[in-house]
């Protein structure tokens, strides 16, 4: 076997195959080649000695890294920290990421792989939002990765154009429609929804009577009940109050063992999609979903002459962004604002003609 300098690692055989030594951080490191033709041995060990000089080795574990360790290393992130999405994560992992990924190893993950996964979920109908959500649960499995220095660095994995962003408002009357078909257990629930904003299954349904002030009006959402997962207080305007006082007497009066502010019987309620899918038939406005509630309630707030800051804390948007994807113009905003505009343009130019008219008779 040939002498190698100090330092420069060693190649040795054992049982037939070859293996490779050599040294990180002065800790001595022995590597299974997988082969046993020597000059291949000693090319991976020139590799390795380059890695290790250039600060780009992080261990075998980058070698051995699979998607299905990525996989689990992100579940056990959401697990560990509670995330509310980690049910639609594992089935997202389970139907459409796993199926394409599944076996291969972190390194060969690159750009041209992540690109080939785009392009079959894109021919079998997925829109890009879609695919958008799950491209970033595969970016944070290798930002997982990283962190935990089993890999050096992450692939390029681009970000979708989308152009399938929801803009629909709930008008008044199409409300009081779908809201006339509820059952009347639902009915408080969907109105305070789509007077505040606030999303029915994760903020409302889950309110209890300790999180009420009766004599101030005010709701307490607790820290993690919400999407952005901070907690706020709300003091609720007159119409949501009546709401409230409603739930009130009708927790004293008939349930006053259940904690819930709105319940069914006095069980929780904790789920409604049946019911509103039935609603929204029987008045046709199959188009119409809860999530319409936040841009009505944003929009109804900003035209109320409520501070957008103000109209963020009670709708929950934590970002200036988000906060202005929710406040989308629809087209009765742009015919009002012609409408304003017309006004402030005629009344002046109607007064100035009359004075220059009023001047030339004086004039004659």
């Amino acid at each position: 076997m040939p002498k190698y300098r100090r330092g420069c690692g060693s190649v040795y055989t054992k049982r037939g195959w070859c293996y490779i030594k050599y040294h990180v951080n002065r800790e001595p490191v022995t590597e299974s080649t997988g082969t046993k033709d020597k000059a291949e041995a000693r090319r991976l060990l020139q590799v390795r000695l380059g890695q290790v000089a250039e600060g780009r080795f992080v261990g075998l574990t980058a070698e051995r890294l699979t998607f299905e360790d990525l996989a689990k290393g992100l579940l056990d992130d959401y697990r560990a920290n509670d995330r509310k999405t980690v049910s639609w994560v594992e089935r997202r992992i389970h139907l459409h990421l796993a199926p394409f990924f599944r076996g291969r190893k972190a390194k060969e993950i690159a750009t041209p792989t992540v690109t080939e996964y785009i392009a079959r979920r894109q021919h079998a109908g997925a829109k890009n939002g879609t695919i958008n959500l799950e491209l970033a649960a595969l970016k944070r499995m290798f930002s997982l990765a990283v962190q935990a220095d089993y890999l050096a660095k992450r692939p390029y994995i681009p970000h979708l154009l989308e152009n399938n962003v929801r803009q629909g408002f709930f008008e008044q009357q199409e409300f009081n429609a779908v809201l006339a078909h509820l059952p009347m257990y639902l009915r408080p629930v969907m109105t305070l929804a789509y007077q505040l904003g606030w999303r029915a299954r994760s903020e409302i349904l889950p309110l209890t009577w300790e999180q009420i002030d009766i004599q101030l009006g005010a709701v307490r959402l607790e820290v993690g009940s919400t999407k952005n997962r901070d907690g706020r207080l709300i003091y609720l305007p007159q119409y949501s109050r009546s709401v409230i006082e409603d739930q009130w007497r009708q927790h004293q009066d008939l349930h006053p063992e259940c904690p819930y502010v709105f319940q069914r019987d006095g069980n929780r309620i904790r789920a409604y999609q049946r019911a509103w899918t039935k609603a929204r038939r029987e008045t046709g406005l199959l188009g119409k979903v809860p999530h319409d509630f936040g841009r009505t309630a944003v929009r109804n707030m900003v035209r109320a002459g409520i501070p957008e800051r103000v109209a963020m804390q009670i709708s929950g948007h934590k970002t200036r962004a988000i906060f202005d994807r929710y406040h989308v113009v629809s087209d009765q905003d742009l015919k009002e604002a012609a409408q304003r505009l017309d006004r402030m343009m005629i009344e002046p130019t109607a007064t100035t003609l009359a004075t220059i008219v009023h001047s030339e008779q004086l004039t004659h």
